[in-house]
């Protein structure tokens, strides 16, 4: 355990003091209580009509009407967003917006009540963590200029996730669950007087053979007002995770040989220790608000693996006898012969990781005559410790040092808009300023250190029009921009490499219209234009090397929600990605190597995605059936149809999982549901970065909620 940063230590002293200020605050109604303050991308339904752009919001009823499993089956519930599963629990998921690359959600600002989720989005965008559904009350997605209001990552857009407010009256709910494939939940929620207790515990099998999962997701917050004009929220978060997962795919051979749930990496193991805290503090000046944040996480990360990839050399070129053929452990595994790892493979590697992220935010707000001003500063700090050990026995957790890298980003952004309103009109003019500067040094003997740094000016304006007391158009245009990772502009040696950060021009134009009461939809043409678009293959398994060239992605989005009468409901999320091009041929940044060709298409960008659901409402039931649909899919640059042996390679089919739920209120405080995950139990592959990953087989899940 290293000591705390400084910077950290300032952020708990100031912690401190307001903490210190609400328990002087004296006691203060629940009815004069203000809105306990957090940062919302989009906010209520009455604020989408002053947005420039698209915007969508999954609320706590449509989470638990269809009993949802994962974040990933919560997204695609959203037009717009590609979700790709990884190991069948959502622990990982692979988020893509527009076309993007969806690839450990590389290309998308991941909040939690305003405040930055992944653990190091300016100098490690990439989710290896992500909580469970069941933490969440709500989940907000904007695109668009006004993603600018937030970044770093502003080519995609962004996503907020809402944990639930405290209550003021004491209450909350009990609930359990088990099912196949070993699988168990329960989940505690309680609170009163502006304290909020949450806790959610979860095991099963992934959707393989030794992806065996415990988690355990706590989650506290505090919320107070300060006086008159002053309101605190205090969180606390802490989460672990023991899983035994390894990262390798299946080759082609295995999977028809062997069948869908082999996986022989049974001494692999990853465990995640997470700790977050951070204080959200409001002061009304009346006709404006400053919120301030100050936010600190600690991610520890260790991931024992015996095979990074389907065709890796890490198990040795010792050659040995599988079913009376003699070849080495890759070999077999391309011929789809049984390997036991733990006698034939004396290797092991731990990919050790430890991330402390910490910085301070406040923004303004200021209603006026002639609209709304918003302003906003932060500055985030950054620091990566990078081990990686590799042992000579399979179940080894200790070994000879190949790599320790510290790594540190410092990064300063700041941002000015304001919305001018004129009549049923409105426009929305947004600055943001970004500076990045990173640093990498390698420990070993003989290591050497780097540096650079990026900084950009980016520009954005988003417009709406109400053409209707109903109906709302809008349009916005801004320059996106993604700083690239420490590890890609800094080699291991130190050495900086030339990689562009990522710019785009992107420009949306679209309707959000309410043609009754029962009729909610919204409409999307969108186009963005990449300059500079870095695309990272395989992160960890070396098969796709880093990458950057120009791209253009467009297409169509369109949500509807209905309600259809006698109890009946439906919902239809729908993106046409009509265009994903390689607008010139990507080029391998360590070579300069081009890979694929002009005018192919980009790779994990399926033309089609399409969720759908049907529902029934009525006195004590409530029945759900949802149909999650994912057109065919290229899986590397070249855009290869027939399946390369390692599985690593090759079109991947369409899929579409049925999902099915039933709650049933036996009264008030009690409720009894069923749901069926993947109800045909088809067997379908998702990715290939790796080798062959498959979707999770059927689950099916019963339990009881109990409300207090």
């Amino acid at each position: 355990m290293h000591p705390l940063p400084s910077h950290f230590l300032s952020v708990a002293i100031a912690c401190t003091l307001l903490a210190a200020a609400a328990q002087a605050a004296p006691e203060t109604d629940a009815e004069a209580l203000p809105r306990l303050p957090r940062i919302d991308v989009v906010g209520d339904a009455d604020e989408l009509p002053n947005i420039g752009g698209a915007a969508d919001v999954i609320d706590a009823e449509t989470i638990e009407a269809g009993r949802v499993f994962t974040v990933n089956e919560a997204l695609r519930k959203v037009p717009g967003l590609n979700v790709r599963d990884e190991e069948g629990f959502g622990i990982r998921p692979n988020i893509g917006l527009r076309g993007l690359n969806p690839t450990r959600s590389t290309k998308i600002t991941l909040l939690e009540d305003g405040i930055p989720l992944a653990y190091a989005p300016y100098g490690d965008n990439a989710s290896y963590f992500h909580p469970q559904i069941d933490r969440y009350q709500r989940i907000e997605v904007l695109k668009g200029a006004q993603s600018l209001l937030f970044g770093p990552q502003t080519v995609g857009g962004v996503i907020n996730y809402i944990t639930p407010v405290p209550p003021q009256e004491f209450g909350g709910y009990v609930q359990a669950a088990g099912g196949n494939r070993d699988y168990a939940n329960g989940h505690v929620s309680v609170g009163g007087g502006g304290f909020l207790f949450d806790y959610a515990y979860k095991q099963g099998q992934g959707s393989r053979d030794n992806f065996e999962h415990e988690l355990n997701d706590l989650n506290l917050k505090y919320g107070v007002a300060i006086g008159e004009r002053q309101s605190l929220t205090l969180r606390a978060s802490f989460y672990t995770e023991d899983s035994q997962i390894t990262y390798s795919g299946l080759t082609e051979a295995e999977l028809v040989n062997l069948g869908r749930d082999y996986n022989p990496f049974e001494n692999d193991d990853f465990d995640i220790d997470r700790s977050g805290v951070s204080a959200t503090h409001e002061f009304d000046f009346g006709a404006a608000q400053l919120v301030t944040s100050v936010y600190h996480a600690r991610f520890d990360r260790d991931w024992w693996r015996q095979s990074s990839n389907s065709t890796d050399g890490q198990c040795g070129s010792a050659a040995f006898d599988v079913d009376g053929v003699t070849a080495t452990f890759a070999e077999h595994r391309l011929a789809g012969r049984r390997v036991l790892p733990t006698t034939q493979c004396n290797s092991v590697q731990g990919r050790l990781r430890r991330y402390d992220t910490w910085g301070i935010e406040p923004r303004l707000s200021w209603t006026h005559g002639a609209g709304e001003f918003q302003a906003g500063l932060k500055a985030h700090f950054e620091d990566q410790e990078r081990l990686q050990v590799n042992g000579t026995a399979p179940t080894a957790r200790t070994g000879t040092t190949v790599e320790n890298n510290r790594r540190d980003s410092t990064a300063y952004s700041a941002f000015i808009a304001n919305r001018f309103d004129t009549g049923d009109f409105s426009i929305t003019p947004i600055i943001r300023y970004e500076d990045v500067d990173a640093d990498r040094s390698s420990r070993l003997a003989g290591g050497e250190s780097g540096s650079t740094s990026v900084d950009r000016t980016l520009a954005g304006i988003g417009a709406t029009w109400r053409a209707g007391e109903r109906t709302t158009v809008f349009a916005s245009l801004h320059r996106g921009f993604a700083p690239p990772r420490v590890e890609d502009l800094i080699g291991g040696t130190g050495t900086v490499t030339e990689v562009d950060p990522e710019k785009s021009t992107n420009f949306e134009i679209g309707v959000r219209a309410r043609p009754s009461d029962r009729l909610d939809l919204q409409a999307v043409y969108f186009r963005n234009d990449f300059d500079n678009l870095i695309a990272v293959g395989s992160i960890a398994g070396g098969s796709t090397p880093l990458s950057q060239g120009e791209a253009l992605f467009q297409g169509l989005e369109f949500g509807l929600d209905a309600e259809l009468g006698r109890g009946f409901y439906g919902r239809l999320a729908w993106t046409w990605l009509e265009e994903a091009e390689q607008s010139t041929a990507f080029v391998r940044v360590d070579t300069g190597a081009e890979i694929g060709a002009a005018g192919n298409r980009q790779p994990y960008a399926p033309e089609h995605t399409v969720t759908g659901a049907l529902g029934w409402s009525t006195g004590a039931w409530r029945t759900e059936i949802e149909a999650q649909h994912v057109d065919e899919q290229f899986s590397d640059f070249a855009n290869t149809v027939v399946p390369a042996a390692s599985g690593q390679t090759g079109l991947i089919d369409a899929w579409t999982v049925w999902n099915a739920a039933v709650n049933y209120d036996v009264r008030d405080t009690v409720t009894l549901f069923v749901t069926v995950k993947n109800f045909t139990d088809d067997t379908y592959i998702v990715d290939r970065t790796r080798g062959i990953q498959l979707g999770q087989p059927r689950l099916v899940q019963a339990g009881l909620r109990y409300a207090f």
